[in-house]
Protein backbone atom coordinates (compact mmCIF):
# COMPACT_ATOMS: atom_id res chain seq x y z
CA UNK A 1 0.00 0.00 0.00
CA UNK A 2 1.29 3.60 -0.97
CA UNK A 3 0.15 6.66 1.75
CA UNK A 4 0.44 9.90 0.61
CA UNK A 5 1.34 12.04 3.60
CA UNK A 6 -0.02 15.71 3.03
CA UNK A 7 2.62 17.34 5.83
CA UNK A 8 0.98 20.18 6.88
CA UNK A 9 -2.33 20.70 9.24
CA UNK A 10 -3.29 23.90 7.25
CA UNK A 11 -7.02 23.80 6.01
CA UNK A 12 -7.10 24.06 2.27
CA UNK A 13 -3.81 23.60 1.92
CA UNK A 14 -1.18 23.70 -1.34
CA UNK A 15 0.39 20.23 0.16
CA UNK A 16 -2.91 18.90 0.19
CA UNK A 17 -3.43 19.68 -3.83
CA UNK A 18 -0.04 18.14 -4.61
CA UNK A 19 -0.76 14.92 -2.56
CA UNK A 20 -4.47 14.59 -4.20
CA UNK A 21 -2.33 15.60 -7.96
CA UNK A 22 -0.12 12.54 -6.89
CA UNK A 23 -2.77 10.12 -5.49
CA UNK A 24 -4.58 10.66 -9.00
CA UNK A 25 -1.33 10.15 -11.03
CA UNK A 26 -0.22 7.33 -9.10
CA UNK A 27 -3.99 6.14 -10.18
CA UNK A 28 -3.34 6.40 -13.73
CA UNK A 29 -0.23 4.24 -13.62
CA UNK A 30 -2.58 1.64 -11.84
CA UNK A 31 -1.13 2.16 -8.31
CA UNK A 32 -3.89 2.77 -5.28
CA UNK A 33 -2.66 5.06 -2.96
CA UNK A 34 -4.66 7.14 0.05
CA UNK A 35 -3.86 10.17 1.33
CA UNK A 36 -3.25 10.86 5.14
CA UNK A 37 -3.96 14.87 5.75
CA UNK A 38 -2.48 15.94 8.87
CA UNK A 39 -5.99 18.00 9.07
CA UNK A 40 -7.23 14.54 10.15
CA UNK A 41 -4.74 13.92 13.11
CA UNK A 42 -7.22 13.93 16.52
CA UNK A 43 -7.04 16.95 18.25
CA UNK A 44 -5.37 15.99 21.44
CA UNK A 45 -2.28 14.23 19.75
CA UNK A 46 0.12 16.10 21.91
CA UNK A 47 -1.66 14.96 25.49
CA UNK A 48 -2.24 11.50 24.54
CA UNK A 49 -1.20 9.91 21.50
CA UNK A 50 1.97 10.73 21.80
CA UNK A 51 2.13 9.25 25.02
CA UNK A 52 1.24 6.04 24.46
CA UNK A 53 -2.45 6.93 24.98
CA UNK A 54 -4.17 5.89 21.63
CA UNK A 55 -7.82 7.54 20.56
CA UNK A 56 -9.82 5.65 18.89
CA UNK A 57 -8.92 8.30 15.79
CA UNK A 58 -4.87 7.57 16.21
CA UNK A 59 -5.24 3.98 16.22
CA UNK A 60 -7.01 3.89 12.43
CA UNK A 61 -3.79 6.29 11.65
CA UNK A 62 -1.65 4.07 13.12
CA UNK A 63 -2.96 1.20 11.75
CA UNK A 64 -2.70 2.79 8.23
CA UNK A 65 0.54 3.43 8.95
CA UNK A 66 1.59 0.39 9.89
CA UNK A 67 -0.02 -1.29 6.73
CA UNK A 68 2.09 1.21 3.97
CA UNK A 69 4.60 -0.31 2.73
CA UNK A 70 5.59 3.00 0.78
CA UNK A 71 4.93 6.35 1.46
CA UNK A 72 4.92 9.80 -0.39
CA UNK A 73 5.96 12.86 2.12
CA UNK A 74 5.00 15.93 0.34
CA UNK A 75 6.41 18.74 2.56
CA UNK A 76 6.45 22.14 2.90
CA UNK A 77 8.81 24.46 3.85
CA UNK A 78 7.96 26.20 7.66
CA UNK A 79 10.36 28.66 9.00
CA UNK A 80 13.38 27.18 6.81
CA UNK A 81 12.37 23.58 7.77
CA UNK A 82 9.41 20.95 7.93
CA UNK A 83 6.21 21.45 10.01
CA UNK A 84 6.35 20.61 13.31
CA UNK A 85 2.99 18.83 13.53
CA UNK A 86 4.90 16.44 11.09
CA UNK A 87 7.67 15.35 13.41
CA UNK A 88 4.80 15.25 16.05
CA UNK A 89 3.28 12.63 13.84
CA UNK A 90 6.19 10.80 13.22
CA UNK A 91 7.30 10.85 17.25
CA UNK A 92 3.60 9.41 17.55
CA UNK A 93 3.58 6.29 15.90
CA UNK A 94 4.85 3.11 16.86
CA UNK A 95 8.35 2.24 16.24
CA UNK A 96 10.06 0.63 14.89
CA UNK A 97 6.71 -1.04 12.59
CA UNK A 98 5.20 2.45 10.80
CA UNK A 99 8.78 3.21 9.49
CA UNK A 100 11.57 0.74 9.50
CA UNK A 101 12.83 -0.62 6.38
CA UNK A 102 9.97 0.88 4.27
CA UNK A 103 10.47 2.93 1.53
CA UNK A 104 9.42 6.50 0.66
CA UNK A 105 9.76 9.53 -1.63
CA UNK A 106 10.38 13.02 -0.38
CA UNK A 107 8.71 16.03 -2.39
CA UNK A 108 9.79 19.49 -1.07
CA UNK A 109 7.35 22.60 -1.87
CA UNK A 110 7.50 26.45 -1.20
CA UNK A 111 6.04 29.58 -1.47
CA UNK A 112 9.53 30.86 -2.01
CA UNK A 113 12.04 30.27 -4.52
CA UNK A 114 14.24 27.13 -2.73
CA UNK A 115 11.70 24.60 -2.74
CA UNK A 116 11.96 23.56 0.52
CA UNK A 117 15.65 22.22 0.02
CA UNK A 118 16.14 22.61 3.54
CA UNK A 119 13.28 21.08 5.20
CA UNK A 120 13.97 18.16 3.01
CA UNK A 121 17.44 17.61 3.95
CA UNK A 122 16.29 17.69 7.88
CA UNK A 123 13.55 15.28 7.20
CA UNK A 124 15.66 13.09 5.40
CA UNK A 125 18.38 13.00 8.47
CA UNK A 126 14.98 11.86 10.29
CA UNK A 127 14.14 9.29 7.87
CA UNK A 128 17.87 7.54 8.18
CA UNK A 129 17.15 7.47 12.11
CA UNK A 130 14.37 5.89 11.32
CA UNK A 131 15.60 3.50 8.91
CA UNK A 132 13.11 4.60 6.53
CA UNK A 133 14.70 3.90 3.04
CA UNK A 134 14.08 7.21 0.55
CA UNK A 135 14.34 6.76 -3.20
CA UNK A 136 17.36 9.22 -3.91
CA UNK A 137 15.50 11.62 -6.65
CA UNK A 138 14.22 14.03 -4.28
CA UNK A 139 11.60 16.88 -5.76
CA UNK A 140 11.98 20.93 -4.79
CA UNK A 141 9.32 22.79 -6.43
CA UNK A 142 9.67 26.42 -5.71
CA UNK A 143 6.99 28.84 -6.53
CA UNK A 144 3.86 26.52 -5.89
CA UNK A 145 1.08 28.84 -6.29
CA UNK A 146 2.27 29.69 -9.79
CA UNK A 147 3.00 25.67 -10.72
CA UNK A 148 -0.90 24.52 -9.91
CA UNK A 149 -3.41 25.05 -12.41
CA UNK A 150 -6.95 26.25 -10.97
CA UNK A 151 -7.71 22.27 -10.38
CA UNK A 152 -4.72 21.61 -8.45
CA UNK A 153 -2.78 19.84 -11.09
CA UNK A 154 0.65 20.11 -12.45
CA UNK A 155 1.50 22.04 -15.85
CA UNK A 156 4.15 23.24 -16.64
CA UNK A 157 6.47 21.08 -18.38
CA UNK A 158 9.77 20.38 -16.27
CA UNK A 159 7.66 19.93 -13.12
CA UNK A 160 4.91 17.40 -15.16
CA UNK A 161 8.37 15.63 -16.34
CA UNK A 162 10.37 15.76 -13.13
CA UNK A 163 7.20 14.80 -11.02
CA UNK A 164 6.51 12.13 -13.32
CA UNK A 165 9.67 10.13 -12.96
CA UNK A 166 9.74 10.28 -9.48
CA UNK A 167 6.65 9.05 -9.32
CA UNK A 168 8.04 5.85 -12.21
CA UNK A 169 10.46 5.23 -10.14
CA UNK A 170 8.41 5.23 -6.43
CA UNK A 171 6.17 2.70 -8.52
CA UNK A 172 9.43 0.34 -9.24
CA UNK A 173 11.05 0.92 -5.85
Amino acid sequence: MITIISGTNRPDSNTLKVAKYYRDTLAKKGQEANILSLTDLPAELIISDLYGKRSPEFKKIQEKITATEKFVFIIPEYNGSFPGVLKTLIDACDFPDSFYDKKACLVGISSGKYGNIRGIDHFGGVCSYLHLNVLPLRLHIPVIKTELDEHGNFYKEDTLKFTGQQIDKLIAY
